[in-house]
């Protein structure tokens, strides 16, 4: 079975189970990966788990291995245009025809897989296995490997990674992991390997406890921000911010990160450990200039991302009530707009509720909407959660049409000072992206 071309192998992909539902096993991605000849095992990997800050972490992490000249392959999901943006080399996308050659190099392996278990391999399985696959052909210096969803039983999670990082964790996918802080935590710990280095955010005391746990039963060595490294100093500048982190050997100063908000701040400190621990074993600083380097030249699309000015179009792909709080934080201290206007179209699976909740103090007024998603919460139930929480005279409807929202929303921040936000689920975000015309 050969694909030739591209809207093939996606079609083929697509016609598999979704990543959202997972199956309690690492057994066919395990079988898989076996009969390719472990191609996982060809390189270092930095892994990591977490609820919120993942996608921009790993940039960052992929952006100062380049600084220091390594050759790196990146795997993060969802994307937020095209498939082909989980999958990067030295942190440019995948090109479709090696997409589609990677795919041929597996393809005839995959219903050998499917028979041999009880359930078929998922599109998430599958592409993580084209992600290892196309690393190793290479080949990668290094691999920066996200999770897609919890830990211990997600696809990523046959990597024996020298270094792993957990970002903030909160609660979200409660239908997979439920609604125990600590429950979660145990499950996003299950990718600390033995005797390796795991990189800590700062937790909520419950979540602390468990990876703490999990560190102490595998052996591996905790490095916590607050503790072994830290953000030190964090001044906001134009495009972005300056920021002072103490690493693990010894202190950056001025370097200037092109992105907004103290959450990315944090990233950026979770990014430096995880590089000291992977390349100076975190006892010696590394070249100063070579880390201004690497966050001089990081990005994360999406993530409070401007992609228009006059009236100032803003993109976020906060999705639940964690990355909520931390899109208010920062559109009040990075921002100086009179007036902001929310697009918002959230998935169904979501706490909606909650979400605009947050929102509602820094949102003027409000359009409701709904991606092209099948798990899209329509736009009518979304009406009356906003209605209930800003009142009926700040609510917009859009008939279901995201394009029409955005050109509402940009009529509404017509006056000066004024701002639209574009937010709810990266499905939302990634297709608001392509309307306004600005390609990955």
């Amino acid at each position: 079975m050969t694909l030739e071309s591209f809207a093939e192998v996606e079609a083929a992909l697509n016609a598999r189970w979704p990543e959202n539902i997972i199956e309690p096993s690492l057994e066919r991605i395990a079988d898989l990966l076996d009969h390719l000849g472990s191609p996982q095992e060809s390189y270092p990997v930095i892994h990591l788990a977490g609820t919120n800050g993942k996608t921009s972490t790993a940039r960052m992490i992929d952006s100062l291995l380049m600084a220091f000249g390594m050759r790196t392959g990146r795997y993060t999901s969802p994307h937020l245009e095209s498939i082909h943006e989980r999958i990067t080399f030295a942190g440019e996308n995948i090109s479709e025809d090696r997409f589609v050659d990677t795919y041929n190099d597996l393809v005839l392996y995959l219903d050998l897989i499917d028979s041999r278990h009880k359930d078929p391999l998922s599109y998430f399985e599958v592409l993580t296995a084209m992600a290892y696959v196309a690393f190793a052909d290479a080949p990668v210096d290094a691999a920066i490997v996200e999770c897609g969803l919890g830990g211990e039983w997600d696809a990523t999670n046959v990597v024996n990674a020298p270094v792993s990082v957990i970002t903030p964790i909160g609660i979200d996918h409660v239908a997979y992991l439920g609604n125990s802080l600590a429950g979660i935590a145990a499950t996003k710990a299950k990718i600390i390997k033995p005797g390796s280095a795991v990189v800590l955010a700062a937790q909520p005391l419950e979540v602390a406890a468990e990876l703490m746990r999990r560190a102490a039963e595998v052996e591996a060595l905790p490095l916590r921000a607050g503790v072994e490294f830290g953000l030190m100093e964090r001044n906001i500048a134009v495009g972005g911010q300056f920021l002072a982190i103490e690493g693990l050997g010894g202190r950056y100063t001025d370097i200037f990160l092109p992105l907004h908000g103290a959450h990315q701040a944090e990233n950026a400190a979770l990014a430096l450990a995880a590089v000291e621990a992977m390349m100076g074993n975190g006892r010696e600083l590394l070249d100063v200039e070579a880390v201004r380097d690497g966050f001089a030249m990081a990005s994360s699309p999406g993530r409070l991302e401007i992609v228009r000015r006059s009236p100032s179009v803003l993109l976020d792909v906060a999705h639940n009530p964690h990355g909520a709080t931390a899109l208010a934080l920062a559109l009040e201290s990075a921002f100086t707009f009179d007036r902001v206007v929310g697009v918002v179209g959230i998935f169904a699976d979501k706490d909606a509720r909650s979400f605009l909740e947050i929102l509602e103090p820094v949102l003027n007024e409000i359009i409701v909407t709904q991606s092209n998603s099948v798990r899209a919460l329509p736009e009518a139930d979304l009406f009356e959660i906003a209605v209930d929480i800003f009142g009926s005279d700040r609510v917009h409807r859009s008939g279901g049409n995201l394009a029409d929202a955005i050109t509402h929303g940009l009529e509404l921040a017509e006056e000066p000072g004024s701002a639209l936000l574009i937010t709810g689920s990266v499905a939302t975000v990634g297709q608001a992206r392509t309307l306004l015309g600005r390609r990955s």
